[in-house]
């Protein structure tokens, strides 16, 4: 086992992302390998290195490629980059792309390595549908069988409904249950109110068109022009630019059709998108000459009864990223909360400031901490701007830093709730000498 190399620290050299599109929308032709291709291949390209300094490409999907297993690999040869190249992938829920992160951390921590690309992508339009069990062994015994007639035999005891497409499941195989009505059940536990989903959502909405309009977004997200119409995609799609408080009380319950609070409206939508991490050992970085943005300071990942409160993730696994970071929630300029729901959001900032859930749930005196609304999610979460699973974490990253440098901030924390009630959490801190020019934007 090698050792941490003693003070090597890992820079966070540039983010990018595809523009995230409504399922169905601006990526339909596209798969997950594509998204994947494109923002690896443009992340070299804004940053001016040679893509042979690349060592190891780690990359992240939920909705598994049935053609492309290794998204990684695949993605790193469809981009163009040397074959000799290490990549492969993980899978952490919706933590998927801090799993990447973290991977990619650990190999520089650890010194087998200086330089890695790190992401997630996903693809909610190009999922993968298989067959019933029971057509599956059909056709393993047909495509053993000796003649025509024995192939035949091996689909006879086959009914109708097993020729029936199978979709991924949506519902956590432990419980039963989905991640909404997950989410309806932590609203109706901890008093979550209807008004307050659609007054989170409808802010979340708010700040990131806002955040659009004044070009925070433009240098981290990429325009992508998918085959085959080659079309300009170049802004997010699902922003609501006019949002209507008003409009969110229209929408029905999606998951408890009579006494529900959580709808269309206050939960994240499917969403096709990509996101990537350029990291470096400190000490490369500065030898290139490259900019760094910030550092990955510390981080943590948690699991909890599935089925108790699912996506209470970010309560366990902050407190843990914090104390590893010797910091408080109050050393933290910004906080950037992954937006699932908005009654997970409103679930897990309430337990924040909770003593009681402190000492019950996490064997802790004291409470998290208090959440400062003004540096909470300040340029938008998942609800407004979607979830492509595995491109959420790197996506907030370089979100949460580029903003952490505008703000001249020190220490923020990024944090998921994840399936399987898992959970993660990321302190990283800016770079002392990280100003607008870094960022790419005017002074």
């Amino acid at each position: 086992m090698q050792k941490v190399k003693e003070g090597r620290r890992v820079a966070i050299v540039a983010g990018l992302r595809t523009p995230f599109q409504k399922q169905a929308t601006g990526f339909r032709d596209a798969t997950a390998r594509d998204l994947a291709a494109s923002v690896i291949k443009e992340l070299i390209a804004r940053i001016g290195v040679a893509p042979k300094m690349v060592e190891r490409i780690i990359f992240g999907q939920v909705l598994p490629s049935i053609e492309a297993p290794n998204i990684a690999r695949e993605a790193g040869l469809l981009a163009g980059l040397p074959k000799e190249i290490d990549a492969y992938s993980v899978s952490r829920a919706c933590a998927t792309g801090y799993q990447a992160a973290v991977s990619g951390a650990e190999s520089i921590w650890s010194g087998q390595i200086d330089t890695v690309i790190v992401g997630g992508t996903d693809s909610s339009t190009d999922v993968p549908i298989t067959v019933s069990r029971k057509l599956a062994r059909a056709l393993l015994q047909a495509s053993k069988a000796k003649n025509l007639g024995a192939r035949l035999a091996a689909f006879s005891p086959l009914k109708p409904a097993d020729f029936v497409p199978v979709p991924p499941a949506i519902a956590e195989i432990s419980t039963g249950l989905s991640m909404g009505q997950s989410a309806e059940k932590m609203a109706k536990e901890n008093g979550i109110t209807r008004l307050a989903q659609d007054e989170f959502a409808h802010r979340s909405h708010q700040r990131a068109a806002l955040a659009e309009a004044e070009g925070r977004f433009a240098q981290e997200v990429m325009t992508v022009y998918p085959q085959p119409s080659f079309d300009a995609v170049s802004k997010d799609n699902l922003i609501r630019r006019n949002s209507d408080l008003a409009s969110y009380a229209q929408l029905r319950p999606a998951f408890d059709r009579v006494h529900g609070s959580v709808t269309a409206g206050n939960a994240s939508p499917l969403t096709d998108g990509a996101s990537a991490l350029f990291l470096m050992s400190e000490e490369k970085a500065r030898a290139e000459g490259l900019n760094i943005l910030g550092y990955i300071q510390s981080f943590a990942f948690s699991a909890i009864d599935p089925g108790g409160q699912l996506l209470m993730g970010p309560s366990y696994a902050t407190p843990l990223a914090l104390e590893r970071a010797g910091l408080t929630l109050s050393n933290m300029d910004l906080v950037d909360m992954h937006e699932a729901f908005a009654a997970q959001v409103l679930s897990n900032t309430q337990a924040f400031a909770s003593k009681k859930f402190a000492q019950e749930k996490l064997g802790r005196s004291q409470a998290i901490g208090e959440i400062d609304w003004e540096s909470f999610n300040v340029t938008g979460g998942s609800l407004a701007l979607g979830h492509p699973f595995a491109a959420t974490g790197t996506r907030q990253i370089t979100q949460t830093i580029r903003e952490l440098i505008r703000r001249d901030g020190q220490f923020a924390l990024c944090t998921a709730c994840a399936a399987g009630g898992l959970g993660a959490a990321m302190v990283i801190e800016r770079a002392a000498d990280a100003g607008l020019a870094a960022l790419g934007e005017a002074s």
